[in-house]
C-alpha cells in the first residue's frame, strides 16, 4: 500500500496559484486543484468547501503579502504612503501578475467580499486624508496606480511597459511635492 499523499493549506493555495498563472481564472475548480496537488477531491474540500472559498483565501494571500510589502509604518504624510505603495505595487509585479488579478472579478461578486474590499479602501483614503496639494496629489497618484492595476488586469503589461507608467507616477508625485528619492 502506498503512502497518501498529503498537502498543506499553503501548498494548496500554492498549486491554485500555478493553475492561474498557466491557465486562467477559470482553470481553477476543485478537480484541477486536487489534480496538480496530488491528492482527491475530498482532500481539497477539506481545506476548501468551494471555489469561492479558495479564491476568498487566494485574495486573503495576496492582500496580506501586499500589506506585508507596504510596511506597518503609522505616519500621516499621505505622499510618502503613497511612495510606499507604488514600491510595494512594483515589488509585488512579479508574483501578482493578471490572470491572478483576473480572480478579483470573480470574488467581488459575493456582497460580502466588496464590502470588505470597500472598506480597505476607505482604510487607505483614511490615510490619504487632508486638503492641501501633498494631499490632492498623493490621492492622484493612488488612483493612477489603482488604474494601472485594473488596466493591467485587461493585458497592458504585454510589453512591459506597466513599470514604466508606475515609475512615471511616482515622478510626477515626487515632482509635485518637492520630495527627492530616498
Amino acid at each position: 500500500m502506498g503512502r497518501t499523499p498529503t498537502i498543506s493549506r499553503d501548498g494548496l493555495l500554492d498549486a491554485a496559484e500555478e493553475i492561474v498563472r498557466s491557465h486562467g481564472g477559470n482553470a481553477l475548480t476543485i478537480g484541477a486543484l486536487a489534480q496538480a496537488a496530488g491528492i482527491s477531491k475530498g482532500g481539497v474540500q477539506y481545506s476548501f468547501a468551494s471555489k469561492d472559498a479558495i479564491i476568498r483565501a487566494l485574495i486573503e494571500r495576496w492582500t496580506r503579502q501586499f500589506d506585508a510589502l507596504l510596511g506597518d509604518h503609522l505616519e500621516q504624510d499621505p505622499v510618502r504612503f503613497v511612495l510606499r505603495y507604488i514600491t510595494a505595487t512594483r515589488a509585488s509585479n512579479e508574483a501578482m501578475n493578471a490572470k491572478m488579478a483576473a480572480l478579483l472579478v470573480s470574488y467581488l461578486e459575493d456582497p460580502a467580499n466588496l464590502q470588505e474590499t470597500r472598506d480597505w479602501y476607505h482604510s487607505i483614503f483614511a490615510r490619504l486624508n487632508g486638503n492641501g496639494p501633498e494631499a490632492r496629489a498623493a490621492r492622484v497618484a493612488f488612483l493612477a496606480v489603482e488604474g494601472l492595476f485594473l488596466m493591467r488586469i485587461n493585458g497592458i503589461d504585454w510589453d512591459g511597459s506597466w513599470t514604466g507608467l508606475l515609475d512615471d507616477v511616482e515622478a510626477v508625485l515626487r515632482t509635485l511635492t518637492d520630495i527627492e528619492s530616498e
